[in-house]
């Protein structure tokens, strides 16, 4: 080989050099240009129905559209729905999973579903009762792992719902607790309950439901003792059922507190609970931290702050009760 023939393969080798390094830029910069260009995916897991968590969906997309997210613009929502079927929700946070969601925001009842499905993608509940006393997160201003979120807890809130039920029917001595037994929190919350009911001299009647099929048991026994008032628990189950504890308790005249707010605008009688709309529309600004590069370990868990006390006088008269007016002053919200 001469001298010529040897340059010459000097420089095809360094053309191809050149190519392969262009090409390796340019996929480079493709690639950094598709990540950038991403949009940012959120799932949404509830135990319970669309139709019924509307209100609390609502808060948290305007939330987010306040925080500069618009839903099929610059971030994509994928909800999944439970309707009160439990057992559903392991396939539905896998589904979340696979499809390569950011940041799963949930409600308690899923949860566990949700941690089994991914142990690191962020997760953010909404509301739950009692994440520390649960063993959910390590402390409120540490949570530790890849969860974190709004805590509902309050001192006693449970007994301070019977507090103000027996205070609007002073002549009440038998009271339902219609509670939801699975998750975390059941033990808890009939033990705030029995310490309240004791401490107001009241003979409680605990309700507990596992499922659908529980509802109708729960009635009859209620009936068959002669209950005269009925108090509820949060849950999705019992969220899920809200129609029919709500037809139950007008039907059989039973002056009721519900745990949401979502219950007495639908027609039920008086709600004590912390603002969940509130909670929601808090859970965006997680999520906004989130995907900003906050760790969910390094996030604290926040607690409400907003409170309402709701009476709706329809329900009173539907059922025939007066609601006194010490109790009506009180109220943070009458529906007329």
């Amino acid at each position: 080989m001469d001298a010529d023939e040897g340059g010459s393969g000097d420089t095809v080798m360094r053309n191809i050099v050149i190519g392969v390094i262009a090409c390796l830029f340019v996929l480079r910069v493709c690639t950094a240009e598709a990540q950038a260009a991403r949009i940012p995916r959120i799932g949404i897991l509830f135990a319970s129905s669309a139709s019924v968590q509307s209100a609390r969906i609502d808060a948290f997309r305007q939330r987010l559209r306040e925080l500069g997210y618009v839903e099929g613009k610059n971030i994509v929502i994928e909800y999944r729905y439970a309707d009160g079927k439990l057992e559903r929700l392991p396939d539905l946070a896998a589904e979340l999973v696979g499809l390569t969601v950011d940041v799963i925001v949930t409600v308690p009842q899923a949860i566990s579903a949700a941690q089994k499905a991914s142990p690191t993608i962020p997760i953010v509940f909404a509301l739950h009762s009692d994440p520390v006393g649960t063993g959910l997160v390590s402390s409120l201003a540490r949570p530790g792992g890849n969860i974190t979120g709004l805590s509902a807890m309050a001192t006693d809130l449970d007994g301070k719902r019977l507090e103000l039920l027996k205070e609007a029917f002073a002549e009440f001595t038998r009271v339902a607790f219609l509670r939801q037994a699975i998750g975390m929190r059941t033990n808890l919350a009939l033990t705030e309950m029995e310490a309240a009911a004791k401490a107001l001299g009241v003979k409680l009647l605990s309700l507990p439901v596992r499922n659908l099929e529980d509802f109708g048991s729960a009635f009859a026994r209620a009936k068959r003792e002669r209950t005269q008032a009925l108090i509820t628990s949060i849950g999705g189950l019992i969220t899920t059922q809200q129609r029919q504890v709500l037809d139950f308790a007008a039907k059989n005249r039973l002056p009721a507190m519900y745990p949401a707010s979502e219950f007495v605008e639908a027609g039920g009688l008086m709600s004590y609970a912390p603002s969940y709309t509130d909670l929601f529309r808090r859970a965006a600004d997680f999520v906004d931290k989130l995907l900003k590069g906050t760790k969910p370990a390094d996030l604290p868990v926040e607690q409400p702050k907003k409170f309402e006390f709701i009476v709706n006088l329809k329900a009173a008269k539907q059922i025939g009760v007066t609601i006194p007016p010490n109790v009506l002053v009180r109220a943070d919200r009458v529906i007329k």
